[in-house]
C-alpha cells in the first residue's frame, strides 16, 4: 500500500531497514502488513544466529522509536478486532530437508510437529490465543495443521518445496511477534532431533 492513511511510518520502517543493513545483519526485506502502522521486517539467519540476529534488529527499532516518540508493540494482538495480529513466522530446513527430495521424510516432521504441538504452543509468545483464531491466515491455537502454500496452516509446505520434489524448507506460522527467538528456536530443533 502507498499513501499516509495506509502506510504509516514508511520512514521508521525504512530507516530501521538502513541501520540494520549498516549493522551487517540479514535482513531480507521490509513490507506494510493489515493493520495501518503494522510493518513486518525478515532475517535469513541461521541456526541460533538468527536469535542474534533478531534480538539486535528488535533494539535498533526500539532505539530508533526514541527518535520519533513513537511506541513499538511487540503484542500479537495489540488492538483487539477484525483482523490477522502480529506473528514471528519461522521458516526452517536442514540438510537433508534441502538436498534429499524425501516426502516420506517431511511426512515424519508434520507427524512430530503435530505430537508436539501443545509444546510448541507453550514457547511461542503470551497472548498468541489471540491471533491463533482460525481466521485471517492464522490457525486456531488448539489444531494443529499443514498445508501447502496455506496461510491458514500451522506449517506451510512452499509451493516451491513440493514442486523441487520435496527439497526445500518449511514455514512455522504459529509463534507470535513477541516470541522469544532462542526458545522457538530451541523447540524446532528438539522436535527436529526426535524426526532424525
Amino acid at each position: 500500500s502507498v499513501g499516509s492513511n495506509k502506510a504509516a511510518g514508511r520512514f521508521i520502517a525504512d530507516e530501521h531497514l538502513d541501520l540494520c543493513l549498516n549493522t551487517k545483519l540479514d535482513i531480507t526485506g521490509i513490507n506494510a502488513e493489515v493493520m495501518v502502522g503494522q510493518w513486518e521486517f525478515q532475517l535469513l539467519g541461521v541456526g541460533a544466529h538468527a536469535g542474534d540476529d533478531l534480538w539486535l534488529a528488535r533494539y535498533l527499532l526500539e532505539r530508533l522509536s526514541e527518535k520519533y516518540e513513537v511506541i513499538i508493540e511487540w503484542h500479537p494482538k495489540p488492538v483487539l478486532g477484525d483482523w490477522n495480529g502480529s506473528g514471528m513466522h519461522t521458516n526452517f530446513s536442514n540438510t537433508r530437508m534441502r538436498e534429499d527430495g524425501d516426502e516420506a521424510y517431511y511426512n515424519n516432521i508434520f507427524k512430530a510437529f503435530e505430537r508436539y504441538h501443545d509444546a510448541h504452543i507453550l514457547e511461542y509468545g503470551s497472548n498468541n490465543e489471540q491471533r491463533l483464531t482460525g481466521k485471517h491466515e492464522t490457525a486456531n491455537i488448539n489444531t494443529f495443521k499443514v498445508g501447502v502454500s496455506d496461510r491458514g496452516a500451522s506449517i506451510r509446505i512452499p509451493q516451491s518445496t513440493k514442486s523441487s520434489n520435496w527439497k526445500g524448507y518449511l514455514e512455522d506460522r504459529r509463534p507470535a511477534s513477541n516470541a522469544d527467538p532462542y526458545r522457538v528456536i530451541a523447540r524446532i530443533v528438539k522436535t527436529m532431533s526426535e524426526v532424525e
